[in-house]
């Protein structure tokens, strides 16, 4: 049972994007992307965070690097993830905001934020 109040729980989700955002800077992830769904009708989650890395490593180590400072800093843990094995587009998933770190190509090619074009965007600048 949720026990949090709507202002706790949007307070919570902003704790948790601001620290996504902050660990996918600190691999240098580009093009950081930020797509409010919480108004849309049929949205799958609230929040949609998309970055890319320049290769299948760096893709990689950006999930990696999400994954530690959410369990070590808020302890959390994502509900799932996918993509591993080839790194070209890793998804986590914390429920209320889900992560899409793809390699530049497959970036274009699935074009998510086309998808979700009516949802709000904020861009984050490339350290």
């Amino acid at each position: 049972m949720n026990t949090l109040t709507k202002s706790e729980q949007l307070d919570t989700e902003k704790e948790l994007n601001d620290l996504i955002i902050d660990a996918i800077q600190d691999i240098k992830g580009k093009n950081i992307t930020k797509l409010d769904l919480s108004e849309l009708h049929d949205a799958p989650t609230n929040t949609f965070v998309i970055c890319e890395g320049d290769s299948t490593t760096q893709v990689k180590a950006i999930a990696d690097n999400i994954k530690l400072r959410l369990k070590n800093e808020l302890g959390e843990f994502p509900v799932n993830f996918e993509g591993y094995e080839s790194s070209t587009w890793i998804c986590l998933d914390y429920f209320h905001t889900v992560i899409h770190i793809f390699y530049p190509e497959t970036r274009k090619f699935y074009e998510l934020e086309e998808l979700w074009s009516d949802a709000r965007f904020t861009e984050f600048q490339d350290l």
